[in-house]
């Protein structure tokens, strides 16, 4: 079974008319009135023909030029939204089934950290709200925030925190219903590139250790290829999927995690492929320029 289906998927927004602008005093230049914006309501089409399957346990990133939709896409998959036709499910249900039975986490660019909570009030919240009892979130947070490693944190409020800390909770939190499916959209993207580096990383390792799909939105090149296991390239709106890069990888001793992969002909291989498919191979940059 897939964890992720979209078949034939098309999103269109309603659009109102904007509000015609005028010249001082109803006259622009030379003494003529002109309105410049649109004359009636209309709609975008943010996601045009969409089909993609994600496997469970597989790794998946979405990359393209902001505004083409990968969010939107994100939203869709997650029951924040509805398409305008097509269909998408979730380990074999509809959508909002899914969402409903709590089958998959989410993570956004912004950690979403309540601030009157502790760390560990934070990781128990999606438990609470679904009324499990006071010993069994603590458990489960506080294996969670082991994962994470941030134990000796578990007491202290957001504020207290580093924002690749926080960024850890936020995923802790996500993973408290025991998900098979991450939904992550730019979560590291607000980061200092160190943090952001050392963060990947440790999403492979969770990643590892629990067996969740995943799907990743970002706008970096390496950090797809890096984490993924296939990249899908996505156009300008309105979005279509142009191209779905299968990454390459060497075996290295200490696994997909260690940061010597960056450094691999096969990192740049496939930064390169999955730069080709964005730009075209005459926007392709030399070997490494945007791959360290």
């Amino acid at each position: 079974m897939s964890a992720v289906e979209v078949s034939s998927v098309t999103k269109e927004f309603a659009v109102a008319a904007a509000r015609p602008a005028r010249g001082r005093g109803g006259a622009g230049r030379g003494g003529a009135g002109r309105d410049t914006a649109a004359s009636g309501p209309g709609t975008v089409r943010a996601l045009d023909d969409v089909s993609l399957t994600v496997a469970e346990g597989e790794f998946v990133a979405l990359i393209g030029p902001s505004g083409c939709g990968k969010s939107t896409l994100m939203r869709l998959i997650a029951d924040l939204d509805e398409p305008s036709s097509g269909e998408v499910s979730v380990f074999g249900m509809p959508a909002r089934q899914a969402r409903l039975e709590r089958a998959y986490g989410i993570a956004f660019q912004q950690s979403g950290l309540l601030p009157w909570r502790t760390v560990r009030a934070n990781v128990e919240l999606p438990l609470q709200l679904h009324g499990a009892p006071a010993a069994e979130r603590r458990a489960r947070a506080d294996e969670l925030i082991e994962l994470v490693g941030l134990t000796e944190f578990a007491d202290r409020h957001p504020d207290q925190l580093s924002g690749g800390m926080q960024q850890r909770v936020a995923i802790a939190r996500s993973l408290a219903e025991h998900p098979r499916l991450l939904l992550m959209d730019e979560p590291f993207g607000a980061l200092d590139e160190m943090t952001r580096e050392r963060l990947q990383g440790e999403l492979l390792r969770i990643r590892a250790e629990t067996g969740a799909a995943v799907v990743f939105v970002t706008h970096s090149i390496p950090e797809a290829v890096f984490l993924a296991d296939r990249v899908v390239v996505m156009s300008a709106r309105p979005g279509r999927i142009t191209d779905i890069v299968a990454v390459e990888r060497t075996p290295m001793a200490a696994g997909p995690a260690d940061d010597a992969v960056r450094e691999t002909d096969a990192f740049f291989r496939s930064v390169t492929a999955v730069r080709e498919a964005l730009h075209g191979r005459e926007g392709a940059a030399p070997r490494g320029a945007e791959a360290r």
